[in-house]
């Protein structure tokens, strides 16, 4: 299979750059016809690799693209999930290149979704077809690619309870996550999860000179900054009441464990342009973006931001703010939560409206599982060196809803790494780390087939 790898690199890599020049950004209207010609293009891909049954299934949303190959029903069947929609590219002038004309530099692929997902999500598809070349598919396999996972997954679990056969399997793989450097693999075995909010607050009827009314009419802006500092105390814990009543406090002993995994706070705040760190008292950075729950504001504004001066009092003033949520936590106690404090603290002056938008679960994958087992054998072959099993700070809401709804854990086999800049600009995604995923899926399924019988 390494041959057949190694003839087709450069086929793999262009048909990734073609799909990248698409901007399928689910959350901007203005892309739809985009998002729907990536679903297209992948299809053709997967019914090109080998896959049966490949369809274009609508939702309310954008759709979710299926495929199968069953090799015979008595093996067992690997459910792989990824998501073809990506982040807005927005900024874009602080992109070196544009956004959706990737560009290879330095051994990496510039361009967003590069990274997250449709690189880790397309390794599948290119595994997937070197196993049917080969005929070394040694099980069963269905994918399910979604088109709204960065807005949500707002269709996901409607189109998973209503096609629970279809999607019956043993375990469901996913590639949305990311490991700890090219030569420590890692396995991600927790996920928080998210609660995400829109705050609006609104003072006078309208925007008013500042000159007249300044000093006498509550500014929004004012307000909201100081609403959200009074969030965090001095010592950044969270302030929202019962905010923590049901976090999970891991031992020492699995404090002690989780600092096994390699880390430089120095290279940390060099790669960050950082003169320190800062977070809650008394954990580390690794334990603060991971078995810690967190308030962040997204995104603000309000009043006049255009060129040169308007002193003006603005009517209103926006936030999004998101909490990351960690094992015993759940999105509706800790939406309803701060719904409930942040009225509360408002003051008379202005009037505030809390609109929820998309949440999620926290969750933790057993490591004592036959499919975390086969990952973790798949990556030492593939590496050198066994994999770190590590709780990531990210979320996936789905993870949760797998379990929920098809009764399945995950194996979360990511290859991405932190300096990568999903989300950001000049995200980009290696090419070892493109083609290592290649390389390693196919071992998960023989492995996983071989330790399942």
């Amino acid at each position: 299979m390494n041959q057949y790898i190694s003839d087709n690199k450069d086929r793999f890599v262009n048909e990734l750059l073609d799909m990248l020049r698409i901007p399928s950004v689910s959350a901007d209207p203005k892309f739809k016809q985009d998002v729907l010609r990536t679903a297209e293009f992948l299809a053709q891909k997967l019914t090109e690799a080998g896959a049966d049954k490949v369809e274009i299934c609508e939702t309310a949303g954008y759709p979710i693209v299926y495929g199968e190959k069953i090799v015979d029903p008595s093996l067992p069947t690997v459910l792989v999930y990824g998501h073809y929609d990506v982040q807005p590219a927005d900024p874009y002038e602080l992109w070196n290149s544009p956004p959706f004309e990737p560009v290879i530099k330095d051994g990496k692929i510039y361009a967003r979704g590069a990274c997250d997902d449709k690189g880790q999500m397309y390794m599948h598809v290119k595994a997937f077809e070197v196993m049917m070349r080969n005929n070394a598919l040694p099980c069963n396999v269905k994918f399910m690619i979604e088109g709204e996972e960065e807005v949500g997954s707002a269709n996901l679990a409607t189109f998973v309870k209503n096609n629970r056969e279809k999607l019956k399997g043993d375990v469901i793989l996913i590639s949305d996550t990311g490991m700890l450097a090219n030569d420590v693999p890692s396995i991600t075995t927790g996920l928080r999860g998210m609660s995400y909010m829109e705050v609006e607050v609104t003072g006078p009827n309208r925007d008013l000179h500042s000159g007249l009314y300044g000093g006498a009419v509550a500014n929004p802006i004012n307000v909201l900054c100081q609403m959200i500092a009074s969030m965090h105390d001095e010592n950044y814990h969270i302030t929202i009441p019962g905010f923590y009543d049901n976090v999970q406090e891991l031992s020492q002993e699995e404090r002690a464990e989780m600092a096994r995994a390699p880390f430089s706070l120095d290279a940390y705040k060099k790669a960050l342009d950082l003169g320190d760190v800062q977070g809650e008292a008394g954990y580390s950075t690794m334990e603060r973006t991971s078995i810690r729950p967190t308030l962040d504001v997204n995104g603000i504004w309000g009043g006049y931001i255009g060129e040169g001066a308007k002193t003006v009092i603005p009517s209103k003033a926006f936030a999004k703010i998101s909490m990351r949520l960690v094992p015993n936590q759940t999105s509706e106690e800790i939406t309803e939560k701060f719904t409930k404090h942040f009225e509360s603290i408002a003051p008379a002056s202005v009037k505030v409206v809390v609109k929820p938008h998309h949440g999620g679960e926290p969750v933790v994958t057993p490591t004592d599982s036959v499919a975390y087992q086969a990952a973790a054998k798949a990556y030492e072959e593939t590496f050198g060196v066994k994999p770190i099993p590590v709780r990531s700070g990210g979320s996936i809401p789905i993870v949760a809803m797998f379990k929920s709804e098809l009764g399945l854990d995950s194996v979360l086999m990511g290859f991405g790494l932190d300096s990568d800049a999903i989300h950001s600009p000049n995200e980009h995604f290696g090419l070892f780390n493109f083609m290592k995923g290649i390389e390693t899926i196919p071992l998960f399924f023989k492995h996983y087939a071989e330790m399942s019988r």
